[in-house]
């Protein structure tokens, strides 16, 4: 029999409880919750250091953050990794294909696959003119050419108006299927239909949407205007105004807008994103039975990181808090594959972005490289045993807000490194993190159990966090380590 093909889905920036399959009392996906009901929904999946290019280095090579090295965002450092996904997928005689946002240096590394079509979406690093004419998106982005063909040369992907990283909202310009939702589909369909038939193959469909701008066509924003909803998340602990009023009246300010009219657009937005998506995911589907592959397929949707979406006076992501850490997950294995196995609907599994490339090359009996430290959780998808993490460390690195967390399926530890600042969530009853519990006497041995996790993580950090017995505030951040970490 031949392998399985593999189908990874990938979205940007989508909050793990924006599904209806997550409970979510607005967003509607219904092909989201179709995938979930016939595969494994994972509601404990996160993203250990929750922006783009450390997300796609632990999906694309099975390390955590210590591995490999990348601990903030920071553009323009070489993507040198010797066993990537695609690269390994390609060498045991996969047809591999990238279809839409990457994220790596230079731009146009293959990072192992046979072909990229690509749309980072508008990313300010590689519009400089200073850069070589091959890095700049304007020379490589294959959607930013095809919008030049179709509408004009003066045509950008930003003339809406808005920018990539603001709540500000407004509806596509253009029509529908030129949008790049839409377009990352039509050419992840016209891989399936040029594709050679005598290999398994890897589809990488990646989306830019949810993350800003948050421009889905007009329609999709008609569907959430005349709701009344849910309110962002705010306890009684936060208090973020002393450092928004840094950055009151910024159209991209990580604070959000003060402003409830241009709150509520960005909600209705966000969701009209995400909607649009899922919508073209189901075109895909079709696409996939329609090529008769579907069942013959193992699927995995997932997102780099989530969105704060205005939870705590926050917007964007970094932040330790479960808008941004939080992301959705479900596989879904065709049914023409293991015979004899059933998946579960869902697993509890605390599971990251690094745990991906194990759990494929798992079920497709292939080695995982040595350096690879993430879990594979395919037996999981079968109920079966193995999966054995108790915990999982998480950080982003930048500044004032560089942070460091300790999660578990029940519960947070949150430590700011520049400040000592600490948080403490019980998740199982405090989902949204409205009661911060890190004075209660009664948690202290909890606290103290999860610190000491932290203690261990960071003894060895090149930043000096950790002496291995107390954590010590006040370190100069990086965002590259230097020192990789063998753990």
């Amino acid at each position: 029999m031949k392998q399985p093909n593999i189908v990874l889905i990938m979205c940007d920036q989508m909050r793990g409880d924006c599904m209806g399959v997550a409970g979510h009392p607005d967003v509607q996906t219904p092909y989201l919750d179709s995938l979930a009901a016939e595969g494994t929904y994972f509601p404990n999946a996160y993203a250990s250091c929750p922006s783009c290019i450390p997300s796609r280095a632990a999906l694309f090579t099975g390390m955590s953050q210590e591995r490999h090295g990348r601990v903030g965002y920071q553009d323009g450092i070489d993507w040198d990794y010797p066993n990537m996904l695609p690269q390994v997928l390609s060498r045991h005689g996969y047809h591999t294909e990238a279809v839409g946002k990457l994220h790596v240096h230079p731009p146009l590394r293959r990072c192992g696959f046979h072909n990229l079509t690509l749309h980072d979406g508008y990313i300010g690093f590689y519009r400089r003119p200073s850069l070589p004419t091959r890095q700049n998106q304007l020379y490589g982005d294959s959607y930013l050419r095809w919008l030049k063909d179709r509408y004009g040369n003066a045509t950008d992907v930003n003339d809406t108006g808005l920018e990539c990283n603001s709540f500000i909202a407004s509806p596509w310009v253009y029509d529908s299927m030129s949008h790049p939702t839409n377009w990352t589909v039509t050419e992840s369909i016209r891989f399936l239909e040029k594709r050679d038939p005598d290999l398994p193959f890897f589809l990488m469909t990646s989306f830019v949407r949810p993350h800003p701008p948050l421009d889905a066509p007009s329609e999709y924003f008609d569907i959430y205007r005349s709701r009344e909803l849910a309110s962002p998340a705010m306890g009684t602990w936060e208090d973020f105004s002393h450092k928004a009023k840094d950055y009151e009246g910024l159209y991209d300010s990580p604070y959000g807008t003060k402003n409830d009219k241009l709150k509520q657009d960005a909600m209705i937005g966000y969701y009209a994103c995400i909607t649009h998506m899922d919508h073209q995911i189901g075109r895909l589907l079709q696409a996939l039975y329609r090529e008769e592959v579907l069942e013959d397929s193992i699927l995995i949707f997932l997102s780099d990181h989530g969105e704060l979406l205005f939870d705590h006076g926050l917007f964007r992501k970094v932040q330790p808090y479960q808008g941004s850490i939080h992301i959705p997950m479900i596989v879904r294995v065709g049914k023409n594959l293991f015979p004899g196995r059933t998946q579960i609907p869902i697993s509890r599994d605390l599971v990251e972005l690094r745990d991906i490339m194990p759990t494929i090359l798992d079920s497709l009996n292939l080695p995982v490289p040595d350096e690879a430290d993430g879990q594979s959780f395919f037996p999981s998808l079968f109920g079966e045993t193995g999966f054995d993490r108790e915990y999982l460390h998480g950080e982003h690195s930048g500044g004032e807000i560089s942070n460091h967390f300790i999660v578990t399926p029940t519960d947070k530890y949150i430590w700011y490194s520049q400040t000592g600042e600490e948080h403490y969530f019980q998740l199982d009853q405090d989902p949204k993190e409205l009661c911060d519990l890190i004075h209660d006497p009664g948690c202290g041995e909890r606290i103290d159990c999860l610190r000491g996790c932290l203690i261990e993580a960071l003894k060895d950090r090149e930043e000096g966090y950790s002496d291995g017995i107390s954590l010590i505030p006040g370190k100069k951040p990086v965002f590259k380590l230097t020192n990789i970490s063998d753990k």
